[in-house]
């Protein structure tokens, strides 16, 4: 019996983990493959092609693959092992491989393209309708009128980036595991928090290194430690581990793997007709083209840049005066930053840490998703976990009518790649009349309690867990027929408007009041913090935008450009990034090879989104301003036309309906202090 292909008899027909084998994955991908193409033969084989029998039946197969595959592929991001990488690398080129059989097949395409051409004589609803252009273009965009040749070019290209993806991913998570900062000598550790230093000390001893502290490339780890530690050394050396992953030339190193992925999506791109690779994923997006995104992105820069370079200019002086600094690095930036901030606004992170209890936080966050959106949760042990530390809830709402499953995995592991993302294992869905509710999960890298403290929260960390939790929210919240047009499938540079819009009440007093408490007193936070947490929230906002768009820029440049111009990616990297350094190069150090985001997440010529999105969130942020943030009119309309309506129509028309009129960057420029 393979638990993977039985119904699953559990809570909410959720992922039965306690039963799953690392030997059930493979048979049941293979299995659940051969149900899929069984599915496909039976649309093939109906009578003459209607919207129902094709286009909507198609939205319906592979029901058991696409269970499986995501309970796998989450499995292989937040748990991990040898085995499982193993196994990723043998069962991505089958799913790869049995995508394109779907999508190059010439006789279900003309079941397709003869439902598309009657189109305008179908009575199908706006969902319907995008249901149908986004099938038929899906089929067009993945080679479906290419001759049989190029077809078969084309699925040796997916197969190859299938692979090359999955290796970018290993090697960076290989490099993130192995490097440790070991520190024996106290003094070294002056500036850093007790409970920082006591977290270092408990790693040590996981690491059979008892009376040391240890320090990695995890970010609880590492981005204290740049924060607060005075030894500049050090700061140095853990600097450099950071931006050196997988560029050192040994086995872990990914500059081929990003020349050859580069090299087959363009040409990729080129056998479906389009000049760029760029040019054939803005197709689908609400920017449309290279062209804006790139205008989009320098305009900010032209607002931007000045404030950037005033603020590194301020902070220069700053760490001459307090330490005789001559010359501000790169490993010396967070840490004067926040030593500035704290004289600037008489806040830092470990002045807010004691109120952030993530047992708080996370209740914040429910009780903040109650106020707007009339659900609960409730914590449900019952329901399977792939790891203890995960914790399970089931969403209801307010009259306790089942809405969602939602897993929280918050720490890091070795067995975690960094970092914070929203994942799901179910889609919604109505079939036959019955909404298949969705079952979601986010998946973080916070800091970890200790022997004598819980776990405390960074503000950031706070805005972190907000900005996943929206994202988890657009997938619960759900509300459509169809699976691939529900939740967060979405245009790419729509999908971080819930995520981004979120965060925004983490800076309302509203908000803090409900779950800002001092751990171990109690006390709510105070007005005079609340407002000091306001006043620094612009605080080096013209460096992190400009930042922001140096990552942007870069990955346009990159899948913009010819790549068989790209011989030298550290040069590639240093030329394209030219125009956005505040502070000086670090020979030898490398970002373009652990920048997972385009190389192994979705966001390849997708990067510009999060500042796109930006401008959505701080635009429609502005009306709950307006109306009051817990508004329940305002925001019962963003759930409506925005959260629960998932892809079903164009995301312009979306956020038209709920804002009455189409987004302005003001909000943003204000926001951000560029105006």
């Amino acid at each position: 019996m393979n638990p993977l292909l039985e119904n699953f008899d559990t809570p909410f027909e959720t992922a039965p983990f306690h039963l799953i084998k690392n030997e059930h994955y493979l048979p049941a991908i293979k299995e659940a493959i051969q149900l899929a193409k069984s599915e496909i033969e039976n649309i093939k084989n109906q009578s003459l092609p209607d919207f129902e029998n094709t286009v909507e039946a198609l939205d319906r197969a592979g029901e058991r693959l696409n269970i499986v595959s995501s309970i796998f592929f989450n499995i292989n991001s937040a748990e991990t092992n040898d085995t499982i990488q193993a196994l990723a690398r043998e069962i991505s080129p089958l799913l790869t491989a049995h995508s394109n059989d779907i999508l190059l097949d010439e006789d279900l395409f003309n079941r397709i393209q003869q439902v598309y051409e009657q189109k305008g004589n179908l009575y199908l609803s706006e969902e319907q309708k995008t249901l149908l252009d986004k099938t038929y273009k899906a089929f067009v965009r993945n080679g479906a009128k290419l001759d049989d040749d190029q077809k078969a070019r084309l699925r040796e290209i997916d197969r190859e980036l299938s692979q090359l993806g999955l290796k970018f991913g290993e090697n960076v998570l290989a490099e993130t595991n192995k490097y440790e900062l070991v520190v024996e000598n106290e003094e070294d550790l002056e500036g850093l928090p007790d409970a920082i230093k006591e977290s270092a000390a408990q790693t040590a001893e996981e690491k059979n290194k008892p009376g040391k502290w240890v320090f990695t490339l995890a970010f609880p780890s590492y981005i204290p430690f740049m924060t607060y530690a005075k030894n500049r050394d050090l700061r140095k050396q853990l600097f450099i581990a950071y931006n050196t992953k997988s560029c050192k030339g040994d086995n872990l190193d990914n500059q081929q793997h990003i020349k050859d992925m580069l090299r087959l999506k363009n040409e990729r791109a080129n056998l479906l007709g389009y000049p760029r690779f760029a040019d054939f994923v803005l197709e689908e997006r609400m920017a449309k083209s290279a062209p804006k995104v790139m205008d989009f992105l320098h305009n900010l820069l032209e607002k931007a840049k000045p404030k950037a370079e005033q603020e590194i200019e301020e902070l220069t002086e700053f760490a001459f005066k307090l330490d005789g600094l001559d010359k501000l690095e790169k490993w010396d930036f967070s840490y004067y930053a926040e030593k500035l901030k704290k004289q600037k606004y008489e806040v830092d992170d470990e002045l807010l840490r004691p109120y952030f209890k993530l047992e708080n936080v996370i209740q914040g966050v429910f009780t903040t998703a109650e106020k707007l959106y009339d659900i609960k949760f409730i914590e449900n042990p019952d329901i399977p976990k792939y790891h203890p530390e995960v914790i399970t809830y089931e969403v209801q709402d307010l009259e306790g009518k089942h809405v969602a499953v939602f897993y929280a995995d918050f720490f890091p592991r070795p067995g975690k790649r960094n970092g914070a993302w929203m994942t799901s294992y179910r889609g919604q869905k109505v079939l036959n009349g019955v909404d298949q509710r969705p079952h979601v999960s986010i998946v973080c890298n916070f800091t970890k309690p200790t022997k004598t403290k819980p776990s405390l929260l960074t503000f950031n960390e706070v805005t972190t867990l907000f900005h996943e939790f929206g994202h988890a929210l657009h997938g619960m919240l759900a509300k459509g027929n169809y699976e691939s047009l529900s939740g967060t499938s979405v245009f790419w540079d729509f999908v971080e408007l819930p995520s981004q819009i979120f965060e925004n009440w983490c800076y309302e007093k509203e908000c803090l009041d409900l779950f800002a408490r001092h751990f171990e007193t109690g006390e709510p936070i105070s007005e005079d913090l609340i407002q000091k947490i306001k006043n620094a929230a612009n605080f080096h906002q013209g460096y992190q935008t400009v930042r922001q768009i140096s990552f942007g820029l870069l990955d346009m440049a990159y899948y913009g450009s010819d790549p068989n111009s790209i011989t030298n990616i550290p040069e590639f990297e240093k030329a394209n990034m030219k125009v956005t350094n505040l502070l000086p190069e670090v020979e030898g150090t490398l970002m373009s090879t652990s920048f997972s985001h385009i190389f192994q997440g979705g966001y390849a010529a997708g990067y510009y989104s999060y500042k796109w999105a930006e401008v959505l969130d701080a635009d429609a942020f502005e009306l709950f301003l307006e109306k009051g943030i817990f508004d329940h009119e305002t925001a019962i309309s963003f759930k409506k036309n925005i959260l629960s309506a998932g892809g079903s129509e164009d995301p312009s028309i979306l956020y038209k309906r709920f804002r009455g009129r189409d987004p302005k960057p003001d909000a943003l420029l204000k926001r951000a202090g560029l105006l």
